[in-house]
């Protein structure tokens, strides 16, 4: 390697050994919720991962494909950037954060837009799913289905917002895919998420992408917080015509995160500029610093209220064995049946907020991803306009 490309390289490991460590609080454990991807958008190669299909909360990143189905419907004419959307009484609910909207007001879809990538309205996000879907639960099946024909294999949605539900999972390289959509096939919208500030019934909102015009080539694209899923950001950036991707989940505080994130992208682009003979070896290189963890222990889990999200299956299974074996006191047990855990739909109607009475969002086949296991039944009580499957074969068709 020539001596300068070699300097270069020094420098770029130093710089992120440094950046990591303010990241996570110079030498506190990597938090249990922590998983990262960072890809080239314009190769779709993965140049760092860590963790990335472990389940993960989104929160608010899942506003991400709210917006990208409302972007669809846009581009399709169904609506446009002046029409009205109405507020119902179960949007204007929502909890924080939102815009505080009023039964039976209106707002536009341009400002519904803004809103959204700034203030991360939660009451906004329900006013689109609505708009579109009839009900929000009606739209979180539609958005399951195009999550999967864009890839997103192991997602699934159960409310348009990211408010908390142990229903609603993805991982870190499934929202890397959607970034990566977005960029593609809304080109012309994604322009959207460099806005930095947003005016509302007086107030002016700020992005809370505190990446945008401080990290150079950051236009875009999303924040999230709950607190079972942490601080995480879905961020990228171009320079010199070369578009990267980074996403991390589970931050410990706002500033950790977005020093990672910075990390993240420096070392990508820092990758790019040494010699490539060999990709792998160069992005391993410029990563070194970034790839082990602080505390190789420290759990890969997604928590819940300050819970590992495997003990709070292990006692839903206890309590449904419980009261099975209470049932079956006088029937005689079947041979061979594993216990079967129990569905996290008792958990996530304990703790998400109250919803109106509304069809249940139909359970869509988990087979074959990673978070199957985590997935709760929920048949629908009555048909929506047209299937899932129905839907799958119209953009299948695209």
């Amino acid at each position: 390697m020539p001596l300068r490309a070699f300097a270069a390289f020094t420098r770029a490991v130093c710089a992120a050994a440094i950046l990591s460590l303010m990241a996570f609080g110079g030498g506190s454990a990597l938090a249990e919720k922590y998983a990262a991807i960072v890809i080239d958008a314009d190769t779709k190669e993965v140049l760092h991962d860590r963790n990335a299909d472990e389940p993960r909360y989104p929160a608010s990143l899942t506003k991400v494909m709210t917006l990208y189905m409302l972007f669809d419907a846009i581009k399709s004419g169904e609506l446009g950037l002046d029409d009205r959307m109405t507020v119902s009484r179960y949007a204007a609910s929502q909890a924080p954060s939102n815009l505080k909207l009023k039964t039976g007001s209106r707002i536009t879809v341009r400002d519904a837009i803004g809103a959204l990538i700034t203030k991360s309205a939660n009451d906004v996000a329900v006013v689109v799913a609505e708009r579109l879907g009839g009900t929000e639960s009606r739209f979180c099946q539609l958005m399951t289905v195009k999550a999967k024909t864009l890839g997103l294999e192991n997602t699934r949605f159960v409310n348009a917002s990211g408010l908390p539900d142990t229903r609603q999972l993805s991982t870190a390289r499934d929202m890397a895919t959607l970034a990566s959509a977005m960029l593609t096939d809304h080109a012309d919208y994604y322009g959207y998420f460099a806005t930095e500030q947003f005016r509302w019934g007086g107030r002016t909102y700020k992005n809370h992408n505190n990446l945008l015009g401080d990290v150079q080539g950051v236009d875009g694209i999303k924040t999230g917080y709950t607190r079972a899923s942490g601080f995480n950001l879905m961020a990228s950036a171009k320079r010199d015509g070369h578009r990267i991707i980074a996403v991390m989940l589970g931050g410990t505080t706002a500033r950790a995160r977005d020093s990672h994130v910075e990390a993240l992208l420096e070392a990508a682009f820092n990758s790019l500029a040494l010699p490539a003979d060999d990709p792998q070896l160069r992005s391993r290189l410029a990563f070194a610093a970034l790839e082990t963890p602080l505390s190789p222990d420290a759990a890969a889990e997604p928590m819940l209220n300050g819970k590992p999200l495997s003990m709070i299956l292990a006692a839903e299974a206890a309590a449904a064995k419980a009261v099975q074996v209470a049932a079956n006191d006088n029937a005689e047990p079947a041979q061979g049946d594993a216990d079967e855990p129990a569905p996290v739909l008792a958990v996530a109607e304990a703790t998400a907020p109250a919803e109106p009475d509304e069809d249940e969002a139909e359970s869509l086949d988990p087979t074959g991803t990673s978070i199957g296991r985590y997935y709760a039944e929920a048949p629908a009580l009555e048909e929506p306009a047209f299937s899932p499957e129905e839907y799958r074969r119209r953009q299948l068709a695209k």
